[in-house]
């Protein structure tokens, strides 16, 4: 059964007033539910874990400024909201939603967060909405419970994946492949161990070619017993921030690629939704249901 951690607390408004785009966190699995994807026994409700497996990739001394509210004004305005209690809760459910998400993964071959994908916390600050790394967390989870030896994590977010390349510089264990857009944020990159940029209005064939050719090679050179992928769909030519071409479709046969990948080399699979926000939601919305829908049909 195809597992998926969702929580209320998911679609919190970032700020007052301000709910776009965590709508999507409640649109996505109500849609997946209407139309018959999932049941609600797909869904488990993740919980704040223990602090300990913050320290094994954020420092203690941002960590404990997170959860006391105590970051100076410039590290709060590089997160770019107002910090509040709740939304610090948010981003450790989230982060158990990923650990939990992982070890459902190895049982049944793939599993989902709802959220995640907050690829721009760093070690020791956090970037563009994400204050703590959900999918690096999980990495060193599995790997510090014997669960896992080797992990690459794919990110196809349309936004490089900077503070996980920091993260894992120097941790041969995990490798880091980013595929994004050259002219996109961040400006300044960091370096993954495999950095892939694209130019503005890529289109669906030229980013498949890439991707096709690249990521079987990858998978035969560097033998990962787990996956984490971040699949953003802010790579689809309607959304505000992304600069890419996709279509819709090529999306879901960016996901469909991955996903029977990994179903093929029989590599368990763990995916965060990661970015999307087109101005139109139900885009966004359908484009996140295709990979929920690929997974379903792939897997089970």
């Amino acid at each position: 059964m195809l597992k998926i951690a969702y929580h209320p607390i998911y679609n919190h408004p970032l700020k007052e007033g301000h709910r776009f785009p965590m709508e999507k966190y409640d649109l996505l699995p109500q849609q997946l539910l209407y139309e018959g994807t999932c049941n609600p026994k797909n869904f488990f409700e993740p919980e704040i874990p223990n602090n300990k497996h913050f320290f094994t990739v954020h420092e203690p001394e941002y960590f404990f400024d997170l959860l006391n509210i105590t970051l100076n004004q410039k590290a709060a305005r590089k997160i770019g909201f107002p910090l509040s209690e709740v939304l610090i809760e948010r981003e450790m459910i989230i982060a158990d939603g990923t650990m939990k998400a992982s070890e459902f993964a190895l049982q049944h071959g793939v599993a989902m967060n709802i959220a995640g994908g907050t690829h721009h916390a760093f070690s020791n600050k956090g970037e563009a909405f994400c204050m703590l790394n959900d999918q690096a967390i999980g990495a060193k989870y599995l790997q510090n419970k014997g669960l896992a030896r080797k992990i690459l994590i794919v990110d196809l977010d349309v936004h490089q994946g900077n503070g996980t390349a920091e993260i894992f510089r120097n941790d041969t264990s995990v490798f880091t492949f980013s595929m994004h857009g050259k002219g996109n944020y961040p400006f300044v990159k960091e370096q993954s161990d495999l950095d892939i940029a694209l130019e503005n209005d890529t289109k669906d064939p030229e980013y498949l070619s890439i991707l096709k050719d690249t990521l079987p090679k990858l998978i035969d050179q560097e033998k990962p017993d787990f996956i984490y992928y971040l699949c953003g769909v802010d790579v689809v030519e309607t959304d505000k921030l992304g600069k890419l071409s996709m279509s819709l479709e090529g999306c879901k046969e960016r996901d469909r690629f991955v996903l029977q990948t990994c179903f093929d080399v029989q590599i368990p699979i763990m995916c965060s939704m990661g970015g999307g926000y087109s101005k139109d939601v139900n885009i966004v919305v359908e484009a996140h249901a295709n990979t929920f829908r690929l997974a379903e049909h792939i897997y089970f």
